[in-house]
């Protein structure tokens, strides 16, 4: 069987399924047309491992929300956004200029926008009505392609509602908002558990965290985690996002500094060996067109393929070099 001829893994493995979001490991805030630009630049360089998301929210100066927005839909249009991976986070529900950010984002930058990011939201209730707009102002701007939502979970409403919210059509990740989540407790919670270990540790946050990553996860969406609030220090840095990973089922990190990105992908990152193994499991598998093999005296069949094959993805997103007849096989394209 040759690589062309053979079925490929999302063919087989995942048929009348929702395909699981294939996303970079680090989404990277940035509110103001000079740190977009920067991140636009290390972008670049690194390739598409991470996400860029246009600030409108923090970002903007109150009074001059729609000049914000049309500064990252201009980013988001420019020849240096090469990837297409620019998102944006728009006002929450309860600011009066949400809507309109909506219509600069997709009017001016619909057909590239990566996705579309809700803050604050309080309910799944909040998020359906913000979903709905999106997809009116998509129409009503000629837009073909239904935008990813990306929903901040950071109040209490939104952790009780997770569930709902991750089950919503058109979301493609839920991430964690801790420091409004800890200021939503009114000081009952220690300012500690903004940064770590105590953010790791403090039985409310870790009841958010397990709780946000669980329901993304099994709705079939990306669970996102926060930031970390150490700039500098590289080991720190990836620590934490060594516990979000392995600890907390986390898929995908915010970083607010260009520094964090390197640390927080190398973190994400799968064991190369094995990321050589689910290589030799695909191959075998293909090769014995999806039925169950053996290898190195164990059974796989297609509960342990998909494993592997979603395992490959994610060291394809992270920036792992998929060897070349691999790379024929699954990623021709």
């Amino acid at each position: 069987m040759t690589a062309s001829s053979a079925t490929h893994p999302r063919d087989v493995l995942f048929a009348g399924e929702k395909p699981f979001p294939d996303l970079p490991a680090v989404d990277h805030y940035a509110g103001s047309e000079k740190l977009i630009s920067k991140a636009l630049a290390l972008q670049q360089e690194l390739g598409p491992i991470f996400d860029i998301t246009g600030d409108c929210e923090d970002g903007a100066r109150a009074g001059a929300e729609a000049e914000h927005a049309t500064m990252v839909a201009t980013q988001v249009m420019s020849p240096e956004n090469r990837y297409d991976r620019v998102g944006a986070r728009i006002h929450d529900i309860t600011h009066a200029h949400w809507e309109q950010d909506l219509e600069i984002l997709i009017g001016t930058a619909g057909a590239r926008l990566a996705f579309i990011t809700l803050p604050k939201v309080r309910s799944a209730a909040d998020t359906a009505t913000q979903i709905s707009a999106l997809r009116s102002i998509e129409q009503a701007c000629g837009s073909t392609r239904p935008l990813p939502v990306h929903v901040l979970i950071e109040t209490h409403g939104a952790l009780r509602e997770a569930w709902g919210i991750a089950a919503l059509e058109g979301v493609e990740s839920i991430d964690f908002g801790l420091m409004d989540f800890v200021s939503g407790h009114h000081g009952a919670i220690p300012g500690s558990a903004m940064k770590s270990p105590g953010q790791f540790e403090h039985p409310l946050i870790v009841r958010a965290k397990t709780e946000i990553s669980a329901a993304a996860l099994a709705n079939g969406v990306i669970p996102s985690h926060n930031v970390t609030t150490e700039l500098k220090d590289l080991a720190v840095i990836r620590a934490d996002a060594t516990r979000a990973r392995r600890e907390f089922g986390y898929l995908r990190m915010w970083s607010i500094h260009p520094n964090q990105i390197r640390p927080i992908v190398e973190a994400m990152q799968p064991d190369f060996s094995e990321v050589e193994e689910a290589i030799e499991i695909l191959v075998g598998a293909q090769e014995a067109g999806w039925g169950p093999i053996q290898h190195k005296g164990r059974l796989h069949d297609r509960a342990s393929y998909r494993y592997y094959w979603e395992l490959l993805l994610r060291a394809r997103s992270t920036g792992i070099v998929v060897p070349p007849e691999a790379t024929r096989r699954f990623f021709p394209d």
